[in-house]
């Protein structure tokens, strides 16, 4: 089924530039002018994606320095803002598939031949199963289940079993406090795990479900996402 959709969606976007409705790159859902243009986030902390200045690109935040993620390493290719953000609305909200499709590829782009080839599994950022009746749409599985199998990885379900508040509007502490020990992984893992989901904001959510993933025996884990949002105290 995912298949059969996915195909459909690359027969569709081809063609038209995905931001600007102009004349796309050969094989790509954008063209060379809006790509170049989106909100890169190239100049960041390499552990929490945080994007920092220029010149410190590659070194760790002030954050990552007092107190390390449970992942080692963090690949998010682009910024919450501009087109970006708009997209990922849609996305999340709407349920757009060609939304999906886009972001999706972004993030494909960016991923070096080595990042690839690095996971045995890849986990998604679950909901808990009430938000997801609610919401109708996991966006987080819905990018997982089809990086995958384009890796040649299996998709690895955690749950998450307890309903917290929304993260919106609270601070750094207060997301690591609301999302302490709310996930589970009920199957061991391999050695290696990589952690998906569509925005990385401060990485609390991230960091529990890493936490989660080595107690089932993962031992090298990376967090990956679409976009970071600006910075948080």
């Amino acid at each position: 089924m995912i298949s059969a959709v996915d195909g459909a969606l690359r027969r569709a976007l081809p063609g038209r530039c995905a931001f600007c409705l102009e004349a796309a790159a050969p094989a790509a859902p954008w063209c060379s002018s809006c790509f170049s243009a989106l909100p890169w986030n190239r100049s960041a902390c390499p552990h929490c994606a945080e994007p920092l200045p220029e010149a410190l690109a590659g070194e760790p935040c002030g954050h990552c320095l007092v107190a390390p993620p449970a992942f080692g390493r963090s690949r998010v290719p682009l910024r919450y803002e501009a087109e970006v953000a708009g997209m990922l609305r849609r996305f999340k909200f709407h349920a757009s598939p060609r939304a999906g499709a886009v972001l999706l590829a972004l993030l494909e782009a960016e991923l070096a031949a080595e990042a690839r080839g690095w996971p045995e599994a890849i986990v998604a950022v679950p909901l808990h199963p009430q938000r997801a009746r609610e919401r109708g749409f996991d966006q987080a599985g819905w990018l997982a289940r089809r990086l995958a199998r384009r890796l040649g990885v299996p998709l690895v379900r955690a749950e998450r079993h307890r309903d917290t508040p929304s993260q919106r509007g609270l601070d750094r502490d207060e997301r690591r406090r609301n999302v302490r020990g709310v996930f589970r992984v009920g199957v061991p893992l391999p050695g290696r795990v990589a952690l998906l989901d569509d925005v990385m904001t401060t990485g609390a959510t991230l960091n529990a479900l890493a936490l989660a993933c080595r107690r089932a025996g993962a031992r090298e884990i990376e967090a990956w996402a679409v976009a970071r949002t600006p910075l948080l105290p």
